[in-house]
C-alpha cells in the first residue's frame, strides 16, 4: 500500500533555493498567574504542533519582554499592544519564498484542528498576530548574517519596529531610501547586525476567531532589528539612533518599537520578570 505522506515528497522536497518569502509574527500576553504554564505549553507543544511541523516553514524562534524591556517601549506603541505593558512574548516563523499560500492554508487548518482537540491554551490573549511579506534586508557588514539565518544565529536582542511612510513617498521609494541611504548611515557602530523589512497582509477569513484582525496598512513597514546585545544595553544607541534619523528625514515616523530578548527553551527563565509588582 502506498504511504499517502510519501505522495507529497517530491512537492515538499523541491529544488527551490532557501529564500525567505514571508513570516508569521505573533505577540501574546499570558494571563497573570498562568505565565509558567503558558510558557511550557507554548514551547513544549504549540511551537512545534502549531507551527514548526508545517511544510515550507524553515525557521522559528521565541522572544520575551521583561518589565525593564517594556519600559523601553516608546509612547504610542499601544497602537500595536493595546496597553504599553502588554505583549510579553513573541513568536516569529519564516516561510519559504513561493509557498506562502500552501503554508497558510495548512497553518489555519492545523490550528483549527488543535482548537477542536483541546490543544490550545485558554489563559492568554493575542496582542498582535499578523502575516508579513519579506521585502528587503540591510546588514551592518556586507558579508554579515543573511536574513534566512537570523532566527538561528545567537542574536541577544530582537526589536520589531513598525514605521509609517509619508503618503507623498511611494512604498518603493521609501524602501530604496532605507536600504541605500538611511541604514548605511545608521547601522555602522551599532549593535544591529541585521534589519529585515516586511509589509503586512491580512489573515485568512477562516483563521481562529480568538486572533484579532489587525489592519494590513499599505503605508506601514515592519522592520525587524536583530541585535548583538540586549536592548537594555543598546536601545538608545541603536533603535534610538534609527528613530531620530528617520523622523528627522521627514520621510516617515516610528509607530511602535517592542524590545525583546530570546527565551531559554527548557526553562522557566523570565516568567517571573514579565511585569512590575
Amino acid at each position: 500500500m502506498t504511504n499517502p505522506e510519501l505522495q507529497t515528497f517530491e512537492v515538499t522536497a523541491g529544488a527551490e533555493p532557501i529564500k525567505l518569502g514571508s513570516l508569521l509574527l505573533t505577540v501574546v500576553e499570558p494571563h497573570r498567574g498562568h505565565e509558567v504554564a503558558y510558557n511550557r505549553w507554548y514551547e513544549r507543544d504549540h511551537f512545534y504542533a502549531g507551527c514548526m511541523i508545517g511544510a515550507y516553514q524553515f525557521a522559528g524562534r521565541r522572544f520575551v519582554a521583561t518589565a525593564p524591556l517594556k519600559r523601553l517601549r516608546p509612547l504610542g506603541s499601544e497602537v500595536i499592544t493595546g496597553e504599553i505593558g502588554r505583549g510579553s512574548y513573541v513568536g516569529v516563523y519564516f516561510v519559504l519564498d513561493g509557498h506562502h499560500d500552501y503554508w497558510n492554508q495548512w497553518a489555519v487548518a492545523q490550528v483549527n484542528q488543535l482548537h477542536a482537540n483541546g490543544r490550545m491554551f485558554e489563559y492568554r490573549d493575542h496582542v498582535h498576530t499578523l502575516l508579513y511579506d519579506f521585502k528587503f534586508e540591510a546588514r551592518r557588514e556586507a558579508d554579515g548574517v543573511p536574513v534566512e539565518l537570523a532566527l538561528d544565529h545567537p542574536y541577544q536582542g530582537f526589536v520589531p519596529v513598525w514605521v509609517d511612510r509619508k503618503q507623498e513617498t511611494s512604498k518603493e521609494e521609501f524602501w530604496e531610501w532605507l536600504q541605500t541611504d538611511l541604514f548605511p548611515s545608521v547601522l555602522p557602530g551599532t549593535a544591529a547586525g541585521l534589519v529585515a523589512g516586511f509589509t503586512p497582509q491580512a489573515l485568512r477569513a477562516d483563521a481562529p476567531s480568538d486572533v484579532p484582525r489587525a489592519e494590513a496598512s499599505d503605508e506601514r513597514t515592519l522592520l525587524l532589528f536583530f541585535l548583538d546585545a540586549s536592548p537594555l544595553d543598546c536601545y538608545d544607541s541603536t533603535i534610538g539612533k534609527f528613530t531620530n534619523a528617520l523622523e528627522a528625514s521627514g520621510r516617515g515616523s516610528v509607530v511602535a518599537a517592542l524590545p525583546f530578548i530570546p527565551t531559554l527553551p527548557g526553562t522557566d527563565k523570565y516568567t517571573n520578570e514579565l511585569w512590575d509588582a
